[in-house]
This record gives structure tokens, sequence and C-alpha cells, in this order.
């Protein structure tokens, strides 16, 4: 895989499920957690002029980048206020919910389940072993189709998925034209408007890899405050990755309390890197002793409500550790 400017500064854009072999694609949100060790000069020290994005509303409340975006970076026509950004976003969306067990799936996701390309259902490892246990280890656990068993055929089933417009479908391809998987040539401008359909979509990976993208200036000309709405507009649909990337854009500029809170949020959804970012202002002085202990009790309660016989097992059959 060729690296990029954002997995060179240590954002991957996203992982890979290494047992499914279909490859399967989705950001994990504890790798949102090594923003934390990124050298500083990444984020040029700017805070963003908001005078021509940022709207007073009747109530008072602030509207953050709010203009229209262009066809290429997504229609993000939808006005974010502050309130909504840290009143919305604290439970993880559906898609981190295994359809089969009907429990959360713990983060990262992609450590702890299987994307299956026919249907691109996110399953759970427990669920997965489960289904090999009755004798169904060549079918999908959830729609029974026949596992892939080559890149072509993989592919094929993602393109099935694309024409019938499913989101998680668009951003796997759009990963396999960055990348120049399955034999396609790398295309990156053909992966970059993958991802503006999906976002548009309303796909919250998507929005996360869009506002890397144009956060960093990667194959696109930088622009902050574009990548910035995608972060806010994934975060404030549940996207750990995502609510772990305004955390530490605000303790950037020096906003440690709106830092803390954006932290609060992701910590609580089981991101083990967001706890670790609280646990770093905390020993800095910008968090506070109770913030940190909130932070760790909701952490271990996310774990907690993970956790399954099936899914005990399961570690074991993948030879895995906590």
């Amino acid at each position: 895989m060729r690296p990029c400017g954002l997995s060179r500064l240590g954002i991957p854009l996203h992982r890979r499920d290494a047992q499914c072999s279909g490859r399967a694609v989705l950001f994990s949100s504890s790798s949102a957690g090594r923003f934390a060790s990124l050298r500083i000069e990444w984020a040029v020290e700017e805070n963003i002029t908001m005078s021509q994005n940022e709207l007073d509303t009747t109530d008072g409340s602030r509207r953050r980048g709010v203009s229209t975006a262009d066809q290429l970076g997504g229609r993000l026509t939808v006005f974010v206020t502050e309130e909504e950004l840290m009143d919305s976003g604290h439970e993880l969306p559906e898609g981190y919910t295994c359809p089969l067990c009907c429990l959360p799936i713990a983060l990262p996701a992609a450590k702890h389940s299987l994307l299956e390309t026919c249907c691109m259902k996110r399953i759970c490892k427990g669920c997965v072993v489960a289904s090999r246990q009755r004798g169904m280890g060549n079918v999908c656990a959830f729609c029974r189709t026949p596992t892939p068993g080559s890149g072509a055929a993989t592919l094929a089933q993602v393109r099935k998925r694309v024409d019938a417009k499913d989101p998680s479908a668009i951003d796997y391809l759009a990963h396999a034209y960055y990348d120049g998987d399955y034999g396609l040539q790398q295309d990156i401008p053909r992966s970059i408007e993958l991802w503006t359909e999906a976002a548009n979509l309303g796909d919250s990976n998507a929005h996360l890899k869009l506002g890397n993208i144009y956060y960093m200036g990667v194959s696109v000309k930088q622009d902050k405050r574009r990548g910035i709405r995608h972060w806010q507009h994934a975060a404030i649909h549940g996207h750990p990755g995502s609510r772990h990337a305004l955390g530490f854009y605000e303790g950037l500029n020096e906003n440690h309390e709106l830092a803390v809170q954006h932290y609060m949020i992701s910590a609580k959804m089981g991101d083990q890197g967001t706890l670790n970012a609280i646990k770093d202002m905390f020993m800095k002085g910008h968090a506070t002793k109770v913030q940190y202990a909130e932070a760790l009790m909701g952490y271990q309660k996310a774990l907690e409500e993970a956790k399954s016989p099936q899914r005990e097992e399961a570690k074991a059959f993948f030879n895995e550790n906590d």
C-alpha cells in the first residue's frame, strides 16, 4: 500500500480487517488517538477565522463551519451550531452494533468484527465464530451469501452494492482506488469523488476521511475549514474518530476546556486513544481529576457493554489479546 501524507504523519485514512478474505475497510476510531503523537508542525498554529463561515443564530448560539462546500468537498449545506455539536453524537451509530447479537462492537471496530462485502454488514467476531461452529464458515453470517474466493469476486460484490447506492460500499471502493487494490489503477481523484458521494449519502467514515484530506491538504488544495466541517458532520452522528479530531484541534489552539468536552464524548464510547488523550491533559493540568475519572468510568462501561461469552470465545479462536 502506498503511503500517503496522513499515514506518514500517523493519521491513517483507514484500517483493514486482516482476517476477512475481502480485506474489509473501516477507519478505526482508536487510530485517531495517534493525533496526540503528531509533531506540532502538521497543523500550522493559526486559529480559523470564522468571520465568513460563522454566523449568529437568532437564539445567540454560534454556527461553525457553515458555508456550503462545492461538489468535490461534499454538500455540507446543513448548519451545525455549537450547541448541536456538543449535545449530539454521544452514542455510536448503528454501524457499530452487530446486527446478529445486537450488542455494540468494541473499538476499534475493525479489530473486533469483520465486514461482509456482500451486504456491507459488520459482524462481531463472536457471531462469526458461532456461525462457523454451526457449519456456515463459507457463507456470510448475516445474508448467507457464499464468501468470495478471489479479489475479483470481492470487487464484484462491492460494485453491486455501489450500484445500489450503499454508502459503505462506496467508501470501500474509494479505498480500493486510493490504494490501487483488486487490480484497479490507483486513482486518488476518483477515490475523493467516491468519498464525497458516500459523505453526501450520510456516511460518517467518508466525512472523516474527507476531513483528514482537506485539513492536511493531501492530494487536494489544503482547506482546513472544509476539513473541520467534515469532522463536525461526522461527530454529530456519533463518529468517535471525528470527535477525537475535533478535540485535538481545539487542544492545539489552547481551547482546552472544549477539547476535554470532545474527548469525554469519544472516551465514553470506548475509544482508548481518546482516554489516553484526556489522561495526558490531566497530567498537564488541562483536565481535572474529576473529568479524567468520569471519562475512565465511561470508557470501562462501554467495554463491559460490548462483552459476551461468544466474544470471549472468539478472542481465543482468533488468538487475540485485549
